[in-house]
């Protein structure tokens, strides 16, 4: 029996990558139509320039901001005790559909070249009326890829309430341990107020999420003083009622329809000051000594100005209250460690890698086509210059998904997870290495 499990899990493995490839074949023949002013749109960056002054690195510092523990314990009294992770997969009663069997229209959001080795699309009408947002992996929150005996892919989406800010946000919490079937449950992301008597829903696009020790962190939206959210995984809630409100109301809380919600523990909050830095884009680097949160600010194509990429480090404590937090001086502050200017535009998702045996690290950059029709880019960027992915006959650079994700280093497998419309994909970083050569 073992053996033809096997059998059919090879064939279905054989059947996927074949249609990936199928459909990255047929966008790569869609990739040479592209004509070459289509293809100067992803204008070349240029080098990375550090940023070394304070008056460079003082936007880019954040203030620290804990929820008391009486507000969290105020809640769990009046909510029930808090779950974890296994508790939200057990109850998974969703599914994604593998990559073979998504439409061609889902499909066209993959990346042509590198070419995702794995997709899976979300159901249409779990995400219909949701914006697709970052995401991230237990490969992130623990060395060796598994949360407990799961691996674990957090996807956030939000509310598409016609508004930049965007409406309530949520988290997917998908079981991974397999490569078919992948299940997953959501839980909404809130806000405690009211000293812990009430929350509120965080309306957000999460463009930009970490899962690092038990902490996951998420960026915020413009118009909120906050830059970054963090929430506890081990302080899940359920809620008690389905009532599409969100809080305390009559006869429990409720969650947006959500039978979970994750309740803030901290927030770090942006500068006072002009040019203050809001991160965008953030990823996990553990190549750093202690670990690191990257970050980037997304500035449009006609900004007139450079974006900056800067990393906080995070904090090395075995204090339960405190792990998992970017480190902060005295004064509560979270100050860059490193910063750069670069030229790219629309930056929707970054990495920040060192090659093993090398003294550079190398900066990896997911751009969105902006506003203009065609495919998103992607580009590694150093001190010394850029270089990015090119496809089809008239060696295109727009190659990437049209709308770049976050990105998502797993080590464990070696692989980049990312999401763009309703598909969810990963491939090597040995191949965007390729790619880009």
């Amino acid at each position: 029996m073992k053996q033809r499990g096997r059998h059919r899990r090879r064939r279905r493995g054989r059947a996927l990558r074949a249609a990936l490839t199928g459909a990255a074949l047929a966008l790569t023949g869609a990739a040479t139509l592209i004509s070459a002013s289509q293809a100067t749109v992803a204008d070349d960056p240029g080098t990375l320039k550090p940023l070394t002054s304070a008056a460079d690195t003082d936007p880019l510092r954040l203030t620290e901001h804990r929820v008391p523990t009486a507000w969290l314990d105020r809640l769990s009294a009046a909510m029930g005790d808090p779950v974890g992770v296994d508790t939200v997969l057990g109850s998974a009663d969703r599914r994604l559909r593998e990559g073979a069997d998504c439409t061609a229209g889902e499909r066209e959001e993959l990346p042509v070249s590198p070419a995702a080795t794995r997709a899976y699309c979300w159901d249409e009408a779990d995400t219909d009326g949701w914006r697709p947002g970052a995401v991230t992996t237990s490969a992130d929150a623990d060395e060796d890829g598994r949360w407990g005996t799961h691996r674990v892919v957090l996807s956030a989406w939000s509310r598409d309430d016609g508004t930049p800010q965007g409406g309530l946000a949520r988290v997917s919490f998908v079981d991974a341990d397999g490569p078919g079937r992948l299940g997953y449950a959501s839980a909404l992301l809130a806000v405690p107020v009211d000293g812990g008597h009430d929350y509120r829903g965080l309306a957000s696009p999460v463009t930009g999420m970490v899962w690092y020790q038990d902490k996951l962190l998420v960026t915020a939206a413009t118009g909120d003083r906050e830059a970054l959210y963090v929430y506890d995984v081990d302080r899940v809630q359920r809620a008690t009622t389905a009532a599409d409100a969100v809080g305390r109301v009559p006869g429990g809380w409720a969650a947006g329809g959500h039978r979970y919600v994750l309740p803030a523990v901290a927030s770090y909050r942006l500068p006072d000051t002009d040019g203050a830095a809001r991160p965008g884009a953030i990823s996990l680097d553990r190549g750093t000594a202690p670990a690191s949160l990257v970050a980037s600010e997304r500035v449009d194509a006609d900004g007139g100005r450079p974006a900056r990429l800067w990393r906080y480090a995070l904090r090395t404590t075995t204090d339960p209250v405190r792990t998992g937090l970017p480190a902060t001086d005295p004064a509560g502050h979270v100050n860059a460690v490193e910063a750069y200017e670069t030229g790219a535009a629309e930056v929707g998702g970054v990495l920040s890698y060192r090659p093993p045996g090398t003294a550079r690290t190398e900066w990896y950059l997911g751009r969105t086509a902006g506003g203009h029709d065609g495919r998103g880019t992607l580009w590694r960027q150093d001190t010394e210059g850029a270089r990015a992915s090119e496809c089809g006959a008239d060696r295109s650079q727009q190659c990437w998904s049209g709308r770049a994700g976050s990105l998502s280093y797993a080590a464990p497998t070696g692989e980049v997870w990312s999401q763009s419309g309703r598909m969810l994909f990963a491939l090597p970083l040995s191949a965007i290495v390729d790619a880009i050569g």
